[in-house]
């Protein structure tokens, strides 16, 4: 909001791009300073723990001063990374303009007077945090120290002379921060010794060096790289996932020679560069056991049990620095065809960090395949708020009995980690048995 004569510069802050996003990487500005800027004119581009995305103009104005340089990472979301100013603003107005404050210091045309209600309110009244830069006192310029409102009622708080207070704001103005470094005395900072050398994971010798040197793996024997956000963050959710969520395995053992044979049919008669894998039959066949044992897709809240009306089947996709789960949404009503121009398109995307939130967050239940990497089986960590998350481990050649006689037929193992406040025993078993009936015999996936 805009007062009668205060002059404020418009700040655009850094966005939340996704609900769990607390900072990001300013990558590029596509705009310059001094550039006029409308509603809708795509300024930068920003990068997320998952994806590069580019933010839009929301006001109009020149581009007064950017405040973050491109590549800079760890912006904090909400933190201003830039200034505009309308068109009939004068530049004066970013005089003694501190970064985080919506309100710029008021030109030199005059005093501006605080109505009584204003002066009244306490420090912590928005206004009154935010004006103490640009009102200053209202007696004559020569009788009066020039002193912001909040800078005043601290020095009194403090029992300060503001006489012998030099002030920092606009035209010698004594600011709130003036008040607060009364008394103090600016120290420089010690020179760092090789003992302290920072990273983002904080000193490096009170953190991971240290912390690798209690267990016994001597300081430069090995070489510390930072954790990036993408890091970062999966390390988070997953320590909270394994720690908080109550969960257990459950595997099966499928035969899938049908389901190869009936996949190379599909791609013998596909158009021309469409090839159905098996992990798109994989997608299809989960998405059709969720619906037909829909207790199994759902999702624990504080409130209840969530119980989903689509089967929207996230997939896991290795990229650089860790991995993103995109999103066949509402799988069940897809045939295979569509899913797998689908997942072609997400995992390319996903790859060059260029999905759109909406398509890796949410989700209802979760695929990871290792079998091309040559592991035969594994257990996932349950990506919440989902209730089950499936690993599917290699299809190799396995010695089975059937009819009571010895046969070779290709296994593949799949483990479902269940969120036992959601699915328990007899349910994930129930959704395993339909899922393996549908592996085994694939047409019934065309029904």
């Amino acid at each position: 909001m805009r007062l009668r004569g205060f002059a404020m510069p418009i700040e655009i802050l850094m966005p939340a791009l996704s609900p769990t996003m607390e900072e990001g990487t300013l990558t590029k500005w596509l705009v310059a300073e001094g550039a006029e800027i409308s509603s809708g004119d795509v300024l930068a581009e920003i990068e997320t723990d998952k994806a590069t995305m580019e933010i839009e103009a929301v006001e109009e104005g020149v581009l007064v001063k950017i405040l973050v340089a491109e590549g800079s990472a760890g912006v904090k979301v909400n933190a201003p990374i830039a200034v505009l100013l309308e068109e009939d603003e004068d530049a004066s107005v970013m005089d003694g303009y501190v970064a985080g404050a919506s309100v710029a210091a008021v030109p030199a045309a005059g005093p501006v007077v605080v109505p009584p209600e204003l002066e009244q309110q306490d420090e912590k009244a928005p206004l009154l945090q935010k004006d103490e830069r640009s009102v200053e006192d209202t007696a004559p310029l020569g009788d009066r120290i020039k002193v912001s409102p909040l800078a005043k009622r601290l020095a009194k708080e403090k029992g300060l002379d503001l006489a012998n207070i030099k002030g920092s704001g606009p035209k010698g103005r004594i600011i709130k921060v003036d008040i607060e470094n009364a008394g103090t005395v600016p120290t420089q900072a010690a020179a760092p010794t090789s003992e302290a050398t920072t990273t983002e994971l904080g000193p490096l010798r009170g953190g991971g060096a240290d912390y690798l040197e209690k267990m016994g793996i001597p300081v430069g024997s090995y070489d510390l790289e930072p954790l990036d956000g993408m890091r970062r963050i999966i390390a988070k959710r997953l320590t909270e996932s394994a720690r908080d969520i109550p969960h257990f395995p459950l595997n099966i053992d499928c035969e899938i020679d049908a389901l190869l044979a009936m996949r190379k049919e599909l791609n013998d008669q596909a158009p021309e560069g469409m090839k159905i894998s098996v992990n798109d039959m994989l997608i299809r066949a989960c998405a059709i056991a969720l619906k037909q044992v829909p207790e199994a897709n759902a999702s624990f809240t504080p409130d209840g049990i969530a119980y989903h009306h689509h089967a929207d089947v996230a997939v896991a996709v290795a990229i650089d620095g860790g991995l993103i789960t995109p999103i066949v949404r509402e799988a069940e009503n897809k045939g295979l065809a569509i899913i797998s121009t689908e997942m072609k398109d997400l995992a390319a995307r996903a790859r060059d960090r260029k999905l759109k939130p909406q398509e890796f967050q949410g989700g209802t239940f979760s695929i990871s395949n290792m079998g091309m990497m040559g592991i035969k089986s594994f257990s996932s960590i349950i990506n919440p708020p989902q209730g089950m998350i499936m690993s599917v481990g290699a299809g190799a050649p396995r010695p089975i009995v059937r009819d009571g006689e010895l046969a070779i037929a290709t296994i593949m193992t799949v483990t479902v980690t269940c969120d036992h406040r959601v699915v328990d025993g007899a349910i994930g078993a129930q959704w395993l048995a339909v899922f393996k009936r549908l592996v085994e015999k694939p047409v019934t996936m065309m029904l």
